[in-house]
């Protein structure tokens, strides 16, 4: 049965289409410096918001109409029709991976065992259907904030019966991973963190987080598993303060308990804007300690400040992100996945197909801009040029680590004062980024 039976398979028609249903931007097996789009983008597709969302907000029901639902049946026949519907999508948008999380896939029962069994019935119609396709799980995650046991937080939960329901999950995902060759593995902690100092013991939850940690990469290489871990940084939202707020907050994290060799990041667009930072400073931070992952491709809406998760379609954005993994040599086995949702208002199922033609748009248009600004070497050439005096003399001493204070202090004596500074010409540089935006 087609779910989608008026959608054709999207197809690159090139930048004149007025086509909705086609790629103006995306061309799969278009060359960009030696590598093709598919290969640079490897775009994926949500089961949260694409398949499970429902358009439901703080002041109204859902509002989508999702025939796959409407048919009935048990929550298992809902759970394995969707399994049907993902992947006729993920056909007719050319998208080889896909991501979700546990309870996306399969419905929460009375007790874990029975859960576990309900998931084993639909991860075994996943893995045949991407035999049968080729698509691959990019990652697989638990979801450890949505059921009320959660309400104190997972591996932070001042309860250690839920830190023990929570590992007993995480194992089974783990397992659930290895089984559809997943490539990741994401933990975000939804609930870890706190609303009130006065009921929280700080230090302790930050030990708990850790341990928690610790057993899943040793579980991990136990059973074989591999994935590379990843860490989603979120300041706020669901919790006043969440322990993994921003890159930087997570990288202390992660050294400071050992972990920093055994992780990367998963950064997402609108969880940078609300730690207040742009993606281009989140991204480019991870990609200088080695740490970029892979990427939740969404933005926010900067006139509201909670997570509002829509499609990408700034293109001074997806430009940025991309010269950042071009300049780190790429995602890896990371790639770029569309954590966003259709508006509440966008309520019929083409719809899914308009947004993710849009943001598969917006990265390839930004890969292309991305590629032609390294290639004319302008920024970079300016930048290596403001910093040229630390390539020589007393600069390469400083970063060699040849110099003290008292041979900085005489060598400032001998030469009176510091050399006058250029300008940074931030305007220019702005200027030259929009010669490229067409």
């Amino acid at each position: 049965m087609a779910f989608f039976p008026d959608v054709p398979v999207i197809k690159y028609e090139g930048p004149d289409s007025t086509n909705p249903l086609a790629f103006r931007h995306y061309n799969p097996a278009e060359k960009v410096d030696g590598k093709t789009m598919a290969e640079h983008l490897r775009f994926a597709v949500c089961y949260w918001h694409t398949l499970c969302g429902s358009g439901s907000d703080p002041f109204g029901p859902g509002t989508m109409s999702r025939p796959w639902d409407d048919q009935g049946g048990s929550p298992l026949d809902v759970a394995l029709r969707r399994v049907d519907v993902m992947f006729e999508l993920l056909a007719k948008l050319q998208v080889p991976f896909y991501c979700f999380h546990d309870r996306d896939i399969a419905p929460e029962e009375k007790t874990l065992a029975e859960t576990n069994k309900t998931l084993d019935k639909v991860v075994a119609k996943l893995k045949q259907k991407q035999q049968e396709t080729g698509v691959k799980l990019l990652w697989g995650t638990a979801n450890l904030f949505s059921n009320p046991r959660f309400v104190h937080g997972a591996s932070t939960s001042c309860n250690a019966d839920v830190f023990a329901y929570a590992a007993a999950q995480v194992k089974k995902a783990l397992e659930v991973t290895k089984e559809l060759g997943g490539t990741n593995y994401v933990f975000w902690g939804g609930r870890e963190g706190y609303h009130n100092l006065y009921n929280t013991d700080l230090k302790r939850e930050f030990d708990h987080l850790a341990k928690f940690l610790h057993m899943a990469v040793d579980y991990r290489n136990k059973i074989g598993l591999d994935a590379q871990f990843l860490i989603e940084p979120k300041p706020k939202e669901p919790t006043t303060h969440q322990y993994d707020s921003d890159a930087a907050a997570c990288m202390a994290f992660l050294r400071t308990y050992g972990l920093e060799k055994e992780f990367k990041f998963n950064l997402e667009t609108n969880h940078a804007t609300l730690a207040g930072h742009s993606m281009f400073h989140e991204m480019t931070y991870a990609a200088s300690y080695g740490m970029l992952g892979s990427i939740d491709a969404n933005r926010g809406d900067e006139l509201i400040g909670w997570d509002t998760d829509q499609f990408p379609t700034n293109l001074y954005t997806t430009t940025q992100m991309m010269l950042v993994i071009l300049n780190a040599g790429g995602l890896g086995r990371g790639g770029l996945n569309f954590d966003a949702k259709v508006r509440r208002e966008s309520f019929e199922p083409v719809d899914l197909f308009h947004a993710h033609i849009g943001g598969m748009d917006a990265f390839a248009q930004g890969l292309k801009i991305a590629s032609a600004i390294r290639k004319d070497g302008l920024l970079s050439k300016f930048v290596k040029d403001r910093y040229s005096s630390w390539d020589a003399g007393i600069g390469a001493d400083i970063e060699s680590g040849k110099a003290t204070f008292e041979s900085l202090e005489a060598y400032m004596l001998q030469k009176g004062d510091a050399e006058k500074n250029t300008s940074g010409r931030q305007e220019m540089l702005e200027n030259i980024v929009n010669r490229y935006i067409k």
